[in-house]
């Protein structure tokens, strides 16, 4: 793998690797369904995570904040950027370029790594679109 290939692999997977959210993985338990509905009947009303986490922790139990939809703020941009998606070959592309890179048959060249570059920046535009679109802040300012 060249040099620059391999920079482009190394900034590939410090990007992948980045957490994502602000909370750690799910834990899961398994109850017996005696356990799981005596638990139901002493939370009420209350989320049955809720509850838990209050049963467990007490008053240290964190305040989660509830994800509230919002409606698509830019419907014609939705559409433009779907429409891309539908017209493009973006999977089977990503498929076959994942394929060549495992058998060693990408042939690396400065084209390949600068159509690879504009690529990635194709999607990363598409990204931010979407993001505006569905109302949400792109990583570059406001909606």
């Amino acid at each position: 793998m060249g040099a620059s290939m391999s920079t482009l692999h190394n900034q590939f997977n410090a990007l992948a690797s980045q957490k994502v959210g602000k909370y750690p993985p799910p834990f899961s338990l398994r109850l017996t369904f005696e356990e799981r509905a005596r638990l139901d009947v002493l939370r009420g009303n209350m989320p049955l995570g809720q509850y838990i986490r209050e049963q467990l922790l007490g008053d240290d139990a964190a305040p989660r904040k509830r994800r509230v939809r919002t409606p698509v703020k830019d419907e014609e941009a939705l559409g433009r950027v779907l429409a891309e998606l539908g017209n493009s070959r973006l999977s089977q592309n990503l498929n076959q370029l994942a394929r060549a890179v495992n058998t060693g048959s990408l042939p690396v060249s400065p084209e390949v790594e600068a159509d690879l570059r504009d690529a990635c920046r194709a999607v990363a535009e598409m990204r931010e679109a979407l993001l505006k679109a569905l109302g949400s802040r792109p990583s570059g300012g406001e909606p």
